[in-house]
């Protein structure tokens, strides 16, 4: 879908709101140009004239992600500061309040799924794709130690006791952490399998030949 549109009415404000039909977003999202203002009084006799506005889309992925969490967390009935970065086509989002477990959710569960929404709304309608990093307390950064631990006591038990473990189902980027622990390890090697939500990694015992 176009980035510019033309909105055309009866009125300036009837031309805008043809445009942010056809755009699919609010008027805080854009930014308008009057190309052509409607006739009146007398002008009408020699011919009626429509007003003609161009509809930009302002491609402002901080913004955009503010406006969205701003509505989830006041429909949630939590307050808390949300600060922002963008770097490199990156968004990190850091949620600071009380009570913050609520939005993480078991194992992280309820914060992905939030930052998911927040990626497709910044991304809906741009032809250039920003990554979302979403997290609170420090989240993420524990998380992945948690599986870094894991992944490294169950290659230990896979050698003790010389069979191939099977890992708990887990979302893709947390699988990502267990290879990447364990793609090194002179003993076991890992692998997926199954199908998603239920895809989890499996640690198996290298070929002692």
């Amino acid at each position: 879908m176009n980035k510019t549109v033309t909105g055309t009415g009866k009125t300036v404000e009837d031309a805008i709101n043809h445009g942010l039909q056809q755009l699919g977003v609010t008027k805080e999202q854009v930014e308008t140009n009057v190309l052509q203002v409607p006739d009146s009084g007398l002008m009408k006799i020699f011919g009626k004239k429509e007003a003609i506005v161009e509809v930009s889309l302002i491609n402002n992925p901080e913004q955009r992600a503010l406006d969205f969490l701003n509505e989830v967390l006041e429909a949630m009935k939590i307050s808390c500061k949300i600060h922002t970065r963008l770097e490199d086509k990156v968004l990190f989002i850091d949620l600071e309040g009380k009570d913050m477990g609520v939005l993480i959710g078991r194992r992280g569960q309820t914060l992905d799924s939030l930052q998911y929404l927040v990626s497709l709304v910044i991304n809906r309608q741009h032809e250039e794709y920003v990554r979302v990093i979403l997290d609170t307390e420090n989240y993420r950064a524990k998380r992945e130690k948690t599986l870094e631990d894991l992944g490294e006591k169950m290659a230990n038990k896979a050698v003790y006791y010389q069979k191939k473990m099977l890992l708990e189902p887990m979302n893709p980027s947390e699988r990502r952490v267990i290879h990447a622990k364990l793609q090194n390890h002179d003993k076991v090697f890992t692998f997926s399998e199954g199908e998603e939500p239920y895809r989890r990694v499996v640690i198996q015992l290298k070929d002692k030949n």
